[in-house]
């Protein structure tokens, strides 16, 4: 099942499900084992969402789900989020259905909150023990959607005075797995208030989190 397959279905899915629903589809957030912070930035998803909402005219639903990595429920959703800042650890259950979502035509997004970065390579190896990550360049698609970013991901916050930087996991030419390292563009979204960014940055975040949305879900 292709992207586009995929994606037609879940539109009629939403549509037959309930007469009284007025979004098109849903996001939802990753929830892993291991012990790892994976509920962390709880007004992200949902800040995005509306922002992608109101100046994308997306209609996805205003709360992002949760869905475990091994369940079926995956396959419902064509993006998923995911972020923490400690363990993860995939069976090998989990992670062969991990795998299969991501082959037919879903599409996972990996922010690091900071300190997630040693344990998810080694985890995403079970997935996909043939692929490696790969820097994507600045030139990217993902970079220039709605919203031009010709130096790649924005710098949200500080961790290790490092650049930021985009890493991708790709299927027969096709990015299906986005790992955004050392930017902290998931606390760029969250409410204001929480740590006080300044406006600009938090709409270059949002505005990064909306190319990469826009970006899976309509990639060919």
């Amino acid at each position: 099942m292709n992207r586009l397959l995929l994606f037609v279905c879940l539109l009629l899915f939403a549509l037959t499900t309930s007469v009284a629903q007025t979004h098109s589809f849903k996001i939802a957030k990753l929830k892993y084992n291991g012990g790892g912070d994976w509920y962390a930035n709880k007004t992200s998803l949902p800040n995005l969402i509306r922002f992608c909402n109101q100046n994308l005219n997306m209609n996805i639903a205003s709360e992002e789900e949760v869905v475990e990595v091994g369940s079926p429920e995956l396959f419902t959703y064509p993006f998923v989020h995911m972020t923490g800042h400690g363990n993860v650890v995939f069976s090998d259950t989990e992670a062969q259905n991990l795998r299969s979502y991501l082959l037919n035509g879903g599409f996972l997004h990996i922010d690091d909150n900071y300190g997630l970065d040693q344990y998810i390579r080694k985890e995403m190896k079970k997935v996909f023990p043939e692929y490696e990550f790969v820097e994507l360049p600045y030139d990217h698609p993902i970079y220039r959607q709605k919203y031009n970013f010709p130096r790649g991901l924005p710098k949200v916050h500080e961790h290790d005075n490092k650049p930021p930087q985009g890493f991708g996991i790709m299927h027969e030419g096709k990015l299906v797995c986005f790992y955004t390292y050392e930017t902290d563009l998931g606390n760029g979204w969250e409410d204001q208030e929480i740590y006080n960014d300044p406006e600009p940055i938090r709409q270059q975040a949002l505005r990064m989190g909306a190319n990469i949305l826009t970006f899976a879900l309509t990639q060919e």
